[in-house]
């Protein structure tokens, strides 16, 4: 897998006829190891290690409906009372940040309203801020530190 721009960690990878797969400490399973879940995994490890967010509020995956669709938030931290507080929208590390992907998790976004939105391909992260109030956002210059949420 490709090198990227979060701390390396003590990944558990397994192989199963021919295939990768790797475990995921916030399903607490083996998932396929495909390039974006390289990168979910790294990014989830980073945020429980480095900037202290509690693993038991947060999850992989998450289905909301969207417009009569089922749809996947890659990750949802959650607040005590169990609601939403943000989303992190994962892409491969070969794949551009681009409008598209903003695009994805306003739309999860329009169904959870949370605070904050993460978009990460493992080399670049951005991190907003919503605001609510006034109907826009901000970018910060860094992901912020659970107690500072």
């Amino acid at each position: 897998m490709l090198s990227l721009n979060l701390p390396a960690f003590d990944a558990k990878i397994a192989e199963k006829e021919g295939k990768n797969f790797i475990f995921d400490i916030l399903r607490h399973r083996y998932v396929a190891l495909t390039p974006e879940e390289w990168v979910r995994q790294h990014f989830v490890h980073f945020l429980i290690n480095y900037k202290r967010y509690p693993s038991v509020l947060m999850a992989n995956e998450v289905q909301i409906r969207l417009n009569g669709t089922q749809k996947r938030c890659d990750t949802v931290l959650y607040r005590r009372d169990l609601t939403a507080r943000m989303i992190m929208e994962y892409k491969a590390p070969t794949v551009s940040i681009k409008q598209n992907v903003f695009d994805q998790i306003t739309r999860y976004n329009m169904v959870m309203k949370v605070d904050y939105l993460i978009v990460s391909n493992g080399i670049q992260h951005y991190c907003c801020k919503m605001d609510y109030e006034r109907n826009r956002y901000a970018f910060l210059s860094d992901i912020p530190e659970y107690c500072l949420l």
